[in-house]
């Protein structure tokens, strides 16, 4: 698409998805996300993805929601913004390949909801994170749902209560992101994580992704039950069996749905 929504390419098995509305920081309007989260459901039943990776143009990775096109809108249309993001966040979660954030810039509000909510996270060093909703007077209510899973209580209210962004180093000791890396590395580190992944067979990254997100919001005993399930689904699949006979026989395995 052009310069006011949504690239794709795909190289090697991995789908590079650019977030291209750069002169606007990446703001993530209704009809941006709608072509968003299009993209990513897209993306999910393409069985030649292997790893969808979400990048952006321009200085910001995203600048969170645009704020003028939300100027003295009815509730209708409040409902219909918010209720977008929510299922923007829950296309990540359903897409059975595991997601990788690729920032390089600013990440605020719904930007940085948006990389919390993707699977992992590579940052350039000169990335910064903020939920600074509270300085206009509209909290960052849905942002703070993946990003206090991610880093906890405390400090995700220290954010959510000062607006105060993080640095990228900062975001990587609190768990926001996985590696932190200069800005002409970036790439390569992206590529070479997604490599990494793909080594492995797509439908138990597929199964163990799903039961990830399933048993993170249950109690222990209730994950343990059903994770115990899981295993169990996923022993009697042909790829653990493939998995098993080449570990017993000392052989690199080939899986079936690579």
């Amino acid at each position: 698409m052009g310069d006011d929504g949504i690239e794709v390419r795909i190289d090697s098995g991995i789908a590079f998805v650019r977030l291209s509305r750069a002169p606007r920081r990446n703001a993530m309007g209704l009809q941006f996300m709608e072509m968003l989260e299009r993209a990513i459901d897209d993306l999910a039943t393409d069985s030649s993805v292997q790893i969808l990776v979400v990048e952006a143009d321009g200085p910001a990775f995203s600048a969170g929601h645009d704020i003028a096109e939300m100027l003295d809108r009815d509730e209708r249309y409040y409902v219909e913004l918010f209720s977008r993001c929510s299922m923007l966040m829950h296309a990540l979660r359903r897409a059975p390949q595991p997601v990788i954030a690729k920032v390089d810039g600013v990440a605020t509000a719904a930007g940085c909801q948006l990389v919390a909510g993707c699977d992992l996270a590579v940052a350039s060093d000169r990335s910064k994170f903020a939920t600074p909703g509270v300085r206009i007077g509209l909290f960052c209510s849905t942002p703070m749902v993946p990003i206090s899973r991610a880093i906890g209580m405390k400090r995700a209210l220290e954010m959510l209560f000062t607006g105060e962004a993080i640095d990228a180093q900062t975001a990587l000791d609190w768990g926001l992101v996985n590696r932190v890396v200069p800005a002409d590395q970036l790439d390569a580190t992206v590529v070479a994580l997604a490599s990494q992944i793909m080594q492995f067979s797509a439908s138990t990254l597929a199964l163990g992704k799903r039961a990830f997100y399933e048993q993170i919001g249950l109690d222990e005993p209730a994950a343990y039950s059903a994770m115990t399930s899981v295993m169990v689904d996923n022993a009697l699949q042909p790829a653990a069996r493939e998995g098993m006979h080449a570990f017993v026989e000392k052989r690199p395995p080939v899986w079936p749905d690579r």
